[in-house]
């Protein structure tokens, strides 16, 4: 975990930071924040217990996370928590989803506990998560990992929205398996991805190219899957993109089934909802789950995402150049495949995004 000591220096210029201040948050609440467009936040917890997207924190310790970052910090018994710097917006919240999100993990524990004690082999649950734009995907998605390695298992986070890339950069599908709760700070540990690189952010660039890759992608990790009872046991969580209508609508089906999808939670739209519950009428061992939508979750505009996708691509290539680095040490075969890749990569995105310095 991230674990911050004295806060970044401030921009030239910029207004001093207001004093350390505490937050009380009472059971079942929330503290919502955006932290401030230029500087980092330090954030702890001094007493009682909170989590982060499903990852609880440390007692006493500060978090520094980078400017601009949005989350909630939620309790469920009631917790202190201490902010230093500037944000650009905070505000507690005792009406959240949180509860029926919790509902939702305690049945795939039970579907987990059930796939792993079948004698032929079940699988466990395949959850994909679908929603219009800025309906709070991801973060349920990390709930709902974070929950369940918290348990002990190590569900497969798969994720097709190449738009914002959770796993990755942006303009990639990936997949990777989640074997501890997920750093609030940190992000998706990126240990083992299996990445496929499509080159665009919307699939309507290139609409059979991306089913191609969503194919190969589902066929590897059903490989993996066939070897490995534990791993098929804990099943996979699958965070997708928010286009919804049209092509859209229909590369999300493709993804339910290419993926044999058993679990299909539904963010933020009745209509989706009713869609799919009817189209899926027909596959009883299918699931569709309408949830609420948080209240924390904030709309970005098409610049915002543009900015979003450019912060991920400069962190996401230092990372590679890092790691170039170190494999450029090592002599074997695979690990200078692993390089070549990631400087294609690299490579690869300098053409996509011209104006991002990488």
């Amino acid at each position: 975990m991230a674990y911050g000591g004295a806060g970044s220096a401030m921009t030239a210029g910029a207004a001093a930071a207001p004093a350390i201040r505490q937050v009380k948050l009472e059971k079942e609440s929330e503290l919502r924040i955006e932290a401030a467009h230029e500087t980092p936040l330090r954030l702890r917890l001094l007493n009682g217990t909170a989590e982060i997207f499903g990852t609880e924190l440390p007692r006493e310790i500060w978090l520094t996370f980078p400017p601009r970052l949005k989350f909630a910090v939620f309790t469920w018994y009631g917790a202190t928590i201490e902010l230093d710097g500037a944000t650009e917006t905070d505000y507690t919240a005792d009406e959240t989803p949180m509860v029926s999100y919790v509902n939702v993990h305690a049945i795939l524990e039970g579907r987990r506990i059930q796939a792993k004690a079948s004698s032929s082999g079940d699988s466990g649950p395949r959850v994909i998560v679908v929603g219009p734009t800025d309906s709070g995907k991801s973060s349920l998605s990390r709930m709902l990992l974070s929950w369940a390695a918290k348990q002990g298992w190590k569900p497969t986070f798969v994720d097709l929205d190449v738009g914002q890339g959770a796993i990755t950069i942006p303009g990639c599908i990936a997949a990777t398996p989640i074997e501890l709760p997920i750093d609030p700070v940190e992000g998706i540990p990126l240990d083992m991805p299996l990445v496929y690189f499509y080159g665009h952010t919307t699939p309507s660039q290139n609409v059979e190219l991306y089913r191609t890759l969503v194919k190969e992608l589902a066929e590897v990790l059903e490989k993996q899957f066939t070897g490995n009872a534990e791993s098929r046991a804990a099943g996979m969580v699958i965070n997708t993109m928010g286009w919804i209508e049209g092509v859209g609508y229909e590369l999300l089906l493709h993804a339910i089934d290419t993926f044999q999808a058993n679990v299909v939670l539904v963010l933020g739209q009745e209509k989706l909802f009713s869609m799919l519950r009817d189209v899926l009428r027909n596959k009883p061992n299918v699931d569709v789950v309408k949830l609420q939508k948080s209240g924390g979750v904030v709309s970005r505009t098409q610049k915002l995402r543009q900015r979003s996708r450019s912060f991920r691509i400069r962190v996401s290539s230092l990372g590679f150049c890092q790691t170039c680095f170190l494999i450029s040490s090592k002599r074997t075969t695979e690990k200078i495949k692993t390089f070549i890749f990631s400087r294609n990569t690299i490579m690869a995105f300098q053409m996509i995004y011209p104006r991002t310095p990488i």
